[in-house]
């Protein structure tokens, strides 16, 4: 009998945290740290390079640890299409049996509470004038920017007008995502299996092709919403192969091992890997992170004392995203303040920076997030 006709729907959907993998955790747990130390380590806020950091270890690592934000939020959009793609088919047993009405809901409850919360603390800040958090720029407005925040079209409006203020800047990967997933079920429910794996095949390839289309605009290339709904993409692909494809334990750490040397060359040696490969590089990104996904459906990691911190971040991912640019630039101002130009000590913050991050994204998680996804989700049974 099939799966669908044996689950709850509302049971693994709605508890994502019922069947957690370790790994996984500890890969959306450095894809949020290293977007977090990428906002801290720009050249205009609290860099890593001048500081005493700097004087110790090779301007390759400083720049690999710093400045990887972007690549890290193509990496946590394959998170993010396997996980749910892997939830549906958990809950229901094919993607051609999904509730599109629970989906919708699900990721609602999700999203939105977290979501509204921040606009209406960044609304507040800007009618304070509070510096860093007014939007001001020439052809940008408060209502225009709440629209598009709402609107999941966040990221066009960037490219039509210049980057937002730091804190509502982060909100552009969210609206692609949510773009995807309005179509996800309504693509599951009319396209056969055959059909929705060839679409996500051509859209995750494109990639390449679909980021270098984009010329004279920076923000628009670098935000557009086929090349991050390719990566999704991907991830939504590696959770379809992963229900079909039972490998051994030994296949799946040569190919972990495989991930691994992919990311690192992207992260650490991606000039290097530009020269070669061009414009492929995202591409290679997105795949190495497939394998390692991948990967981690057949290698048991043990939660282990030493990574917990990690894994625990990845949990939170979500909050600590929407929530990081209120420590770091709060971070940045008392740092300045106290020592000026002087980036000598700059390093001596970002282990504060994330520790504060996460344990801000505990709080909401534990205050704002639960409660409310438990409230919306009664509300629709």
């Amino acid at each position: 009998m099939p799966a669908r006709h044996t689950l709850n729907p509302s049971s693994n959907f709605s508890n994502p945290s019922t069947q957690r993998n370790f790994g996984i955790d500890l890969l959306r747990g450095l894809s949020i740290l290293f977007v977090v130390i990428h906002h801290l380590a720009m050249n205009f806020r609290l860099p890593l390079q001048p500081s005493w950091v700097g004087d110790f270890l090779s301007k390759r690592i400083i720049n690999g640890i710093s400045f990887n934000g972007y690549e890290s939020v193509f990496l946590f959009f394959v998170l993010s299409g396997f996980l749910i793609t892997q939830r549906c088919l958990q809950t229901y047993g094919e993607l051609a049996a999904i509730n599109w009405r629970e989906f919708y809901r699900q990721r609602f409850s999700r999203i939105f509470p977290l979501l509204a919360l921040l606009l209406t603390l960044l609304s507040v800040l800007h009618l304070m004038g509070v510096d860093g958090y007014v939007v001001h720029e020439k052809g940008q407005t408060l209502g225009r920017a709440l629209l598009s925040a709402l609107g999941l079209h966040l990221n066009w409006y960037e490219g039509q007008t210049t980057w937002l203020p730091a804190a509502w800047d982060v909100l552009w990967s969210l609206s692609i995502e949510e773009v995807f997933y309005l179509a996800f079920p309504l693509l599951c429910l009319a396209l056969p299996r055959k059909y929705l794996v060839l679409v996500l095949l051509v859209l995750a390839f494109s990639l390449p092709w679909t980021r270098d289309a984009i010329v004279g605009n920076e923000i628009w290339q670098e935000k557009a919403y086929l090349p991050g709904m390719s990566a999704i993409a991907f991830g939504v692909l590696t959770a379809l192969l992963a229900q079909v494809w039972k490998t051994s334990e030994a296949f799946a750490r040569s190919i972990a091992i495989l991930g691994g040397i992919g990311l690192v060359a992207i992260y650490f040696f991606g000039s290097e890997v530009w020269k070669v490969i061009h414009s492929y590089s995202m591409l290679m990104l997105c795949l190495s992170a497939c394998l390692l996904v991948f990967a981690a459906q057949r290698i048991v990691l043990r939660p282990s004392w030493g990574w917990q911190w990690l894994a625990k971040m990845g949990r939170l991912s979500y909050e600590i995203y929407l929530s990081h640019m209120f420590v770091v630039l709060s971070v940045c101002t008392a740092y300045r303040a106290y020592f000026g130009e002087n980036m000598r000590w700059t390093f001596a913050v970002y282990v504060p920076v994330v520790l504060a991050c996460l344990y801000l994204g505990a709080a909401l998680e534990r205050w704002i997030s639960t409660p409310a996804m438990r409230s919306v989700r009664a509300a629709g049974k």
